[in-house]
């Protein structure tokens, strides 16, 4: 069946939609005498900063040996899965973050752009890949030094030393700093001994550690001289030759898991493993051969943050794959929803399309709307990861910008791929609950996304810390006069070099002209209002309520903050959501072509419109919307999906898929060949005059 579908020729813009359906709704720009989209021009654009990695990156995973194979058992899948990260390093996918002196290219946008193509190939290759490049070598790159470096990284590279990331345990996950693990030092023999002093503070869930990987980065609390100077990252070799667990060291399998079971993870733990000083990775900190401890960063809160900061590519990555996972699935829902047809008009045409109805519309556009939205944030947000690990700007105020940015942003895009992956996969009806068709697997893969690299809503909660601390600091001493005077237009294309909360002033009583246009439909400046209105409103209310935290008692501020965190989360959640429209915003700007133009300022609304639907009872309770122009923006994004609809093969067509990439048949042009063969049998049926005559029809006479 794969094989057929990649032999299968991409059928030409717009032309995949077929031209029935309800008889008032046109199925291209062409009949619709509407802006047409510059697909190629828009491919560049989704394709972002480093389109050329990505193209890549596609073409090599053209190559069948990449692609998952479904069927295969747990043990099966995992050596298809390393055998591929062999072939990543043979085709030198795998070296462009590493230093040149090792045979990297220093590209650290590139590396990510690259690896997040990964998801249409295998998302276990992906992840297994991010593994041993980005989570394991990154820590040796990052943490380590050029000891380090020209002692591990060359093997690392090349795939002759897999290894673990060790940072989580069963008993601590998001809360690294609190990990059980020890690693205590011994002045006598210059050795750190690693010790996992009870079952919760077991390593688990490691990729590599339950087969394959043959030394770890094991993060735990380094003690010297009877002082524990917090986590730290040591470099400890787990297996001989033979594969066998070294003295010291055991471990367990995890298993089968709900997905990702191309990916050997595991347990492991440490009874008293001693391993060299200089296996401590010591760029931020470091123990002397008789137990003294140093750091150049003398606080120790700042500088956990700092090394763990260094690692949050993982993030970046995610980002990219969720947003580009949603893409596939929305490529596959929406070929086959112009293509499958499902009921009469009732008035004696061919069955409809599945695309030409309003719900239908509602529930791919609107999710279309947020992948754009997504896609461009992801290209914003990898600009600035690669600006900070390049050094370009790579200040403490640009990490801690980065941090919060990756905090924003990959809660968004991972719930959303989920969202979508199920949306699409219901869409698409029995046919979307085949394996063949890549949905439910995306849909398991992608499940674990939202709780590994930092639980969403933990990640969010960082960022609302961020937002009240930057509102502390901008309106510290600020009168009402003073508020009143901050503005609101800072567009993405600042934020993302400067993520915390923008200055925003805006005084409720303002935005009575925003609700007043919403019968006309929101322009950009209005959504902004709202958009940035919101986070502004809800940030200055849960700091007036904190406010008091500071005469109470650690636990009654500790009780107080918990009765807001809900709240908290929320308006970090609607300060990511700014920050995509504000990317989307920038992309369409940035836009020549006036067609694309038109139908990308379509969807850049519908995505805004969402949002503010999404929030209809907060606007109407704080004032923003009456319930009358709060209806009128769902009545607009009706309006909208209908407007959309010719062009909405060309937007998926703008993500650049081709066969060997979506590998769904019912994306492939089979399914409009199967109406059309139908079709033409009952249009042969008809002109011959031996249709047998309907029932209902007797019975009309």
């Amino acid at each position: 069946m794969a094989d057929a579908v990649v032999r299968s020729e991409k059928p030409a813009t717009s032309k995949r939609t077929p031209a029935g359906g309800a008889a008032t709704a046109p199925h291209s720009a062409a009949e619709a005498s509407e802006p047409r989209i510059d697909v190629a021009g828009l491919t560049d654009t989704l394709l972002g900063t480093w389109a050329d990695t990505r193209r890549e990156a596609r073409e090599m995973i053209k190559d069948p040996a990449f692609w998952r194979v479904d069927g295969l058992s747990m043990q099966d899948h995992r050596e298809r899965v390393l055998s591929q990260l062999h072939l990543l390093v043979e085709n030198g996918a795998v070296h462009r973050a590493f230093p040149k002196e090792y045979g990297g290219q220093e590209n650290n946008g590139a590396n990510i752009a690259g690896f997040v193509e990964l998801v249409a190939a295998d998302p276990s290759l992906q992840i297994k890949a991010g593994v041993q490049w980005g989570l394991f070598g990154s820590a040796v790159q990052q943490l380590g030094t050029k000891e380090h470096h020209d002692m591990w990284l060359p093997g690392i590279m090349s795939l002759e030393i897999p290894g673990a990331f060790a940072m989580t345990e069963t008993g601590h996950g998001s809360d690294v700093a609190a990990v059980g693990t020890t690693a205590t030092y011994d002045p006598e023999t210059e050795e750190f001994v690693i010790h996992t002093p009870f079952r919760g503070a077991w390593k688990d869930y490691l990729g590599n550690a339950a087969l394959h990987g043959i030394a770890a980065t094991v993060f735990a609390q380094l003690i010297t001289n009877g002082v524990n100077h917090g986590v730290h990252c040591f470099y400890v070799p787990l297996r001989d030759e033979n594969g066998d667990f070294l003295p010291g060291i055991g471990g367990e399998d995890d298993g089968l898991k709900g997905g990702l079971n191309g990916i050997d993870n595991g347990r492991l733990h440490f009874d008293h493993v001693r391993v060299p000083r200089t296996n401590l990775l010591n760029k931020y900190g470091d123990v002397a051969a008789d137990g003294t401890y140093s750091s150049h960063i003398s606080s120790p809160g700042r500088r956990f943050f700092t090394m763990l900061g260094t690692l949050v590519q993982g993030r970046v990555s995610l980002d990219g794959a969720a947003s580009w996972a949603s893409a596939l699935a929305l490529y596959i829902a929406i070929t086959y929803g112009s293509q499958r047809r499902q009921f009469d008009s009732g008035a004696g045409t061919d069955e409809v399309v599945l695309l030409d109805y309003g719900k239908h519309q509602r529930r791919l556009f609107t999710r279309l709307a947020t992948t754009y939205a997504s896609i461009f944030a992801h290209d914003e947000f990898l600009v600035k990861f690669d600006s900070v690990f390049s050094g370009a700007a790579d200040t403490d105020a640009d990490r801690e910008d980065l941090e919060t940015l990756a905090a924003a942003l990959k809660p968004l895009s991972t719930w959303h791929a989920l969202d979508t992956l199920q949306e699409a996969r219901e869409a698409c009806g029995g046919s979307g609950f085949l394996f063949e068709n890549r949905l439910v697997g995306l849909r398991a893969d992608l499940d674990v996304y939202v709780t590994f690299e930092g639980d969403n809503n933990v990640l969010l909660q960082l960022v609302g810390k961020r937002l009240l601390s930057d509102y502390a600091k901008q309106f510290k001493g600020a009168d009402a006069a003073t508020l009143a005077k901050f503005a609101v237009g800072q567009t993405a294309g600042k934020v993302f070099h400067g993520a915390g909360l923008r200055q925003l002033g805006q005084a409720v009583g303002d935005l009575g002209s925003t609700a007043r246009s919403v019968e006309r439909g929101l322009r950009a400046d209005q959504q902004h209002d709202l958009l940035a209105g919101r986070v502004q409103q809800m940030v200055a209310d849960i700091a007036g309520r904190l406010r008091p935290a500071a005469k109470l008692s650690k636990a009654e501020a500790a009780a107080l903050f918990n009765a807001n965190q809900a709240e908290l989360i929320e308006a970090a959640r609607a300060h990511g959501e700014l920050l995509q429209w504000e990317a989307f915003t920038d992309a369409v700007n940035a836009t020549t072509d006036e067609g694309t133009k038109n139908v990308l300022t379509w969807l850049r609304d519908l995505f805004g419109l969402g949002l503010i639907e999404k929030h209809l009872a907060w606007h109407i309770i704080n004032g923003r919307l009456s319930t009358q122009r709060a209806a009128a923006v769902s009545s607009y994004i009706d309006r909208l999906c209908a407007r959309l609809r010719p062009h909405a093969v060309d937007l998926v067509d703008a993500f650049g898929y081709e066969p060997e990439h979506v590998r769904a048949p019912i994306a492939s042009g089979a399914e409009q060949a199967r109406q059309d063969e139908a079709r033409a049998y009952f249009d042969a049926l008809a002109a011959s005059g031996e249709a047998p005559v309907s029932e209902k029809s007797l019975k009309k006479k």
